[in-house]
Formats: C-alpha cells, structure tokens, sequence
C-alpha cells in the first residue's frame, strides 16, 4: 500500500468515524424532540392531594395578557428571555376556586420573583385574598425579604413571616423624568411640538429642562392619592393605626439606629410583619396543618399553574352556554394595524369586537383596558366598532386596569358603563404631534440642503429642512380637530356638554376615584363588578358564563407552547435560563421609552399618549407621559 493510498484510508476512517458520531447526535437530537412531543401531546392532569396548600408564587409582572407571539415567547422562554409575566386572571381565579376546595386547607404567597406591577392590579389579588380568608380558610406569607409590591400582597394574609436576615422595603411613590431641551440644543436639533391640552406634558421632555408647573400640579394630586391608597390597603390589612407606614418610612433612619441596624427586627416592632421565621422554620410548621409530602420532606403542596390545570380541566367538556358575556382584553399601547397579544391593533383589536357582535351566544361585552394610549386613528377604529356593538344591541362595559388613559380612555368612551379601580390612572384628554428636524446638525457637519417644490408644502415635511410657517399652522390645526374630536368622543358617551368635558380634559391625569367624582368613570369596581354589570344590562340573571374572546392558537402554536413547558423545566433543571438580573430591571423604563417611541407610527403623526407606568420600586419606576 503506497503511501497517499494508507493516508486517504487513515483520513476516511476518521471521516466515517465523524459521520456515525454525527448521525448518532442527529438522532438523540430527534429523540429529545420527540420525548417533548409525546410529553406534550400527553400532558396529565395535575392530582390535588387531599390535604393540601395552596402556594401562589407569581413572576415577573402581573399583566392583563401575556405579551409576545405565542411561537416566538414558547422559545424566548426557554432560552432566558423575555421576562415572566403572570396573568391577573390566573391568581384571581385560583384563589377563588381554592376557596370552596376542601382539599385546599390553606393559601402560602411566595412572593420573591414578583416585580413592579400596578396597584389596581395588587388591589383585585388583595380582595381575592381576603375573600378566600372569610371562608375560615389561612393565608400565610413567607419571604426572604419584601420589596413594595410584594409587601402590598403579603400584608393582604393573615400571618407575616419575615427571614431574621430580611427586610421590608417601602419607600412610597414617585415621579421623575429625565428633560432632553439643553441636549436637544446641544446637538442643533429641532424639534416642532404640536399639542393641545394645557396639561399634556408628554411632549415638555423635548422643550424643558424642569417640570412645568401644571405637571406638578396634577401629578402631587393623582400621586398622592395612589399613596394613600397603599398606606390604607396595608393599615386595614395590618391591622395597624393609621400613619403607621408613613411613620415607618419617615422614622427609618433613627429608628433603624435604635436597633443596632437590623431591618427586619425594626419591621417586626412597627407590626409590618407577625414573626421572624426562615422560610424552613415555616415549612416545617406547615406540615402540621396540611401534612408531610414524602418525595420532597416539606408540607403538602401544588402550585398554582398545576391547580389551575386540574380545576379547568373539570369545565372543558361542559355544554356552551347560548347565553354568555363576552370579555375582550385591551392591554398595552395603541398601534395600527395587526399587533400580538400585549399590545393593541386598531384591526387585531376591532376583529375581536367584531367577533364578538356576530357571536350569538354573545349577549353582552366587557372591554377591559390596560393602555396608556397610542395611536389616534387605531383608537377611532377600535371606538367605531364599540359603537357597532351598542347598534347591534349587546351593551358594553369597560372594565379599566391599571390605566386607561388618553387613548386608553377613547376606546373606552362610548361604552355603556365604565368601571375603574380607585387608582387607575385615566384621562388624558388630550393630542400631540412632533417632528424633529436635523437642518442646524447637519449645517455644523458642512452639509447643505437646497432644491425646488412646485408648492409651499413640497418636500417641507423632510428631517433635513425647517419647517415652513404654513406647515407648521396646517399640523397644529390638525392637533386642534383631533383633540375637539376626541372631547366630542366623551362628550356623546358620556352624556355631556362639550364644554364640560374640556374642563376636565386638557390632558389632565385623574386617579380612578377622582374621575368617577367628575363623571369620567361611572363605578369604583374591580372586573367582576363590570362582567356582573354587563349580564344585568343584557338581562342574563345571576347566574351566567363567561368567555374571553381571544385569537385562537394554531394547533402548531398550543404544540410548541407545550413543548416550551417542558423545555423550560429542562432548561431550569440543568441551570441553561438566565436570570434577570437587577440593573436589567431598573433600565426597563428606559428600553420601554424607546421602544414605545420608535413603534409610534400613526398615518396623520397624530397621539392620545399618556406615558403612565404605576409606582414601583426601583426609584419607584419613572411615571411619565
């Protein structure tokens, strides 16, 4: 054998050698796929022991509707990314299903991966919580440490368990935002404001270095009043004096000092909590109440999503109703067009509302807005078909989150009834449009722009030429219309002159119990109260089905949203999903701005905006609009 002919077999062998190590890899591959197929096409149904508790431990956000294409978030999630969310209807409904649960001795909130969510959101968790307590029933919350938000809910149980190593970390509500005018200036750009409405400040960012007075105004108004809200919910829950929590923040630093340093002794003394317990001190006296599971040698346990499946699972194969309220979740910015759940289409939206008026079965409408608003001409489509379903003789109910504010609150305008919570933030009243243009930054680069139109308005809407007077005039009077036309929207929904109106508009923010006093909300009331509502208008009686009108998930879709549960707890199990970390948290409202910002893309440049985001705590989140 020469030479060349022994080196080709030696590489040929290595090659076929390769080749086997690559097909057995193939093929292990294809089994995993295939084992997540098969446990995803043959998902049991979560048993319920006997004696058991209950254990609420939600992620991320509480939100409305879980944002994101479904195919897209089955992968994100199993590879770190995006954030959790939980759904409010998730807890909601858990909650009140372990209420008449005999098997369900108790509820314990785990609360650690909860983040910032908006206070009328912690509210409807809170009356669930304290509802499933008047059956008799304990709630018990143990954690290592409680940020606000979390607090919020764990003050909602009977008994508080801090770790002796934790803390309680309430600091009350602000806002602050960041002002761009002297940078704006710096780098010569400029930028033409268009804005009706002496309160809609969105757009002072851009043209101020402070806040303008009448921002500060509304704001101490609406701000204050979501505080009060929180100090009040955790007093009565607490059973504490009023001013206990105020006292606890203002106090903190001397009182603090009085204890050698340590949070969590200082928590217990001002009755924020009920004992100082580790987390395995409380698991273990948990097991005399519910018993002991043998596996894991902790209490008896099932976690939400497994008590959900198993409780759901009873109603799947029940008859339809003929006779049902139909709910329709409006949740995140308004934009044109088909948008995925999470934010809201002026068609993806208005074919749900259209869905729902050619639906027989459907006999009345419950809209439930999560939105600081967006596009103007979307919002008009989505108004158009609320409209088309009060014609068609289905009455509609608005049930407002979080926020329901400047577009938020014109889709909302023409329903039958509005629901709010106490501190929903809504109103908003209000229009702008901007344009910035780059003619001075360019100059100091040494580029010049010159040419011809064959009128005054040709080629006078570029970004590298000022703006000419008349275009200028002509976008402000489309700013005019657009908000005289959205205070006419309320006016004719809510029964009002149009004078009365625009003295509560002008872009104003209002807290929800403050606008049911001047008439933009007609009910203080959670999503319960506005579904009860909207069956009593449809004449239903008491007893009625209801039904969330969503887009259906393709059978491709519900497969891989299967297989991402299970490649999840794979991915959880070996260690592969990130967490976020706390500087990802804090840069939120940053990468939000942005992102909202570049998606803003209405035909006419036309926005009811308001850039509400709730209180939290990193800095207490950036409000804003």
């Amino acid at each position: 054998m020469s030479a060349g002919s022994a080196l080709r077999t030696f590489f040929g062998l290595i090659w076929r050698f390769l080749e086997g190590v690559r097909k057995v890899l193939h093929l292990a591959f294809l089994l995993v796929i295939f084992g997540f197929v098969l446990a995803a096409l043959h998902t049991s149904i979560p048993i319920v022991p006997r004696s058991a508790a209950l254990v609420i431990a939600p992620e991320g956000q509480l939100v409305e509707q879980i944002s994101g294409d479904a195919v897209r978030r089955a992968f994100g999630e199993a590879s770190g990314g995006p954030a959790p969310e939980t759904l409010l209807r998730d807890v909601t409904d858990a909650i009140a299903a372990a209420k008449t649960d005999a098997r369900i001795k108790l509820i314990v909130l785990n609360l650690d991966e909860l983040e910032p969510s908006g206070l009328s959101k912690l509210q409807e968790v809170g009356a669930a919580l304290r509802d499933f307590r008047a059956s008799g029933k304990r709630v018990i919350a143990a954690g290592d440490a409680f940020s606000q938000t979390q607090y919020y809910l764990a003050a909602q149980a009977g008994e508080v368990y801090l770790d002796p190593m934790g803390e309680v970390s309430v600091t009350g509500f602000s806002y602050y935002r960041m002002y761009f005018k002297d940078a704006i200036e710096k780098l010569s750009v400029d930028l033409n404001v268009f804005r009706a409405g002496t309160f809609k400040s969105y757009t002072d960012q851009f043209s101020r270095n402070d806040m303008a007075p009448s921002e500060r105004e509304e704001t101490s108004v609406w701000l204050e009043s979501l505080w009060n809200a929180y100090t009040q919910d955790v007093a009565r829950a607490r059973s504490l004096p009023p001013g206990v929590l105020k006292d606890y923040i203002t106090e903190q630093p001397g009182a603090l000092q009085s204890v050698g340093g340590d949070m969590a002794k200082m928590a217990l003394q001002r009755g924020l909590v009920t004992a100082l317990k580790s987390r395995r001190q409380v698991a273990d006296d948990l097991k005399g109440l519910v018993g002991e599971d043998e596996d894991s040698h902790t209490f008896n346990a099932i976690k939400m999503n497994q008590y959900l499946a198993a409780v759901r699972s009873k109603t799947v194969l029940k008859s339809k109703s003929d006779a049902k309220v139909g709910i329709v979740v409006a949740s995140g910015e308004i934009f044109d067009g088909h948008q995925l759940p999470g934010a809201i289409g002026g068609e993806s939206t208005s074919n749900l509302l259209r869905e729902a008026r050619y639906d027989n079965t459907v006999k009345a409408v419950v809209l439930r807005v999560d939105s600081p608003g967006g596009s103007e001409f979307a919002s008009e489509k989505i108004l158009r078909e609320v409209q088309a379903l009060r014609k068609a003789g289905k009455p509609v109910v608005v049930s407002m989150s979080t926020y329901a504010a400047s577009g938020g609150y014109y889709i909302a305008a023409a329903a039958n009834q509005i629901f709010a919570s106490p501190t929903t933030i809504t109103g908003s009243i209000g229009v702008f449009s901007y344009i910035p243009t780059f003619q001075r930054t360019l100059e100091k680069l040494g580029i010049k722009v010159d040419g011809i139109g064959t009128t005054p308005l040709a080629g006078d809407l570029r970004i590298d030429r000022a703006l000419g007077p008349a275009t200028k005039q002509l976008l402000q009077a489309s700013v005019d219309h657009a908000y005289a036309q959205f205070v006419h929207r309320v006016a004719d929904g809510r029964k009002k002159s149009y004078e009365d109106i625009d003295k509560i508009a002008q872009g104003r923010v209002w807290a929800g119990a403050d606008a049911q006093r001047i008439g933009l909300v007609d009910h203080l009331g959670g999503l319960k109260d506005a579904t009860d509502a909207a069956a009593k208008l449809a004449e239903l009686g008491a007893a009625y089905d209801v039904e969330y009108i969503e887009p259906e998930l393709s059978l491709r879709e519900e497969l891989l949203m299967q297989i991402r549960s299970q490649a999840v707890r794979v991915g959880a199990w070996v260690g592969l999903i990130p967490q976020r970390s706390a500087v990802e948290r804090i840069l939120d409202p940053l990468f939000d701005q942005a992102r909202a910002i570049t998606q803003l893309k209405d035909p006419r440049g036309l926005y009811s905006y308001c850039w509400c985001r709730e209180p939290s705590e990193y800095g207490e989140r950036v409000l804003s609009r």
